[in-house]
């Protein structure tokens, strides 16, 4: 009979616990940026969790850790679904955008299908030049 009491304290305490986590998330309203996952240079290296941000017409991916990565005249060449192996480091409903940038260089940004269009107006398509 104690164990049963001490459970339901406890699950209850646990649940108590959540409902205030969520309740400070909301009342703090919603983060800008786009959450998405970045691999520097595209194809290469790891993933990297963190947000892009398109303010005065240049894109910027901030991660979770680390440098702001500034993306001049970012365009978007590609999107596709990630292969089987990425999505087990990624989200296996994401879509990914290939991008190069001014200097030559390349990223992969992973977002969800319903950022894909916010991600796109920060990062526009390139032009095809066939």
């Amino acid at each position: 009979m104690i164990e049963i009491v001490v459970v339901v304290l406890g699950a209850v305490g646990a649940g108590w616990l959540l409902r205030r986590k969520h309740r400070a998330r909301t009342a703090a309203g919603p983060v800008p940026g786009i959450p998405c996952m970045v691999r520097i240079p595209a194809g290469e290296g790891r993933w990297r969790a963190g947000r892009v941000y398109a303010e005065e017409g240049v894109a910027r991916w901030v991660p979770e850790r680390g440098e702001a990565v500034v993306l001049p005249g970012g365009r978007a060449t590609g999107v596709r679904v990630p292969s089987v192996k990425e999505g087990i480091s990624i989200n296996p409903g994401s879509r990914i955008v290939t991008c190069a940038y001014d200097g030559g260089g390349s990223i992969e940004i992973a977002v969800m299908p319903l950022d894909v269009r916010e991600l796109l107006e920060a990062v526009p398509q390139a032009e095809d030049t066939a």
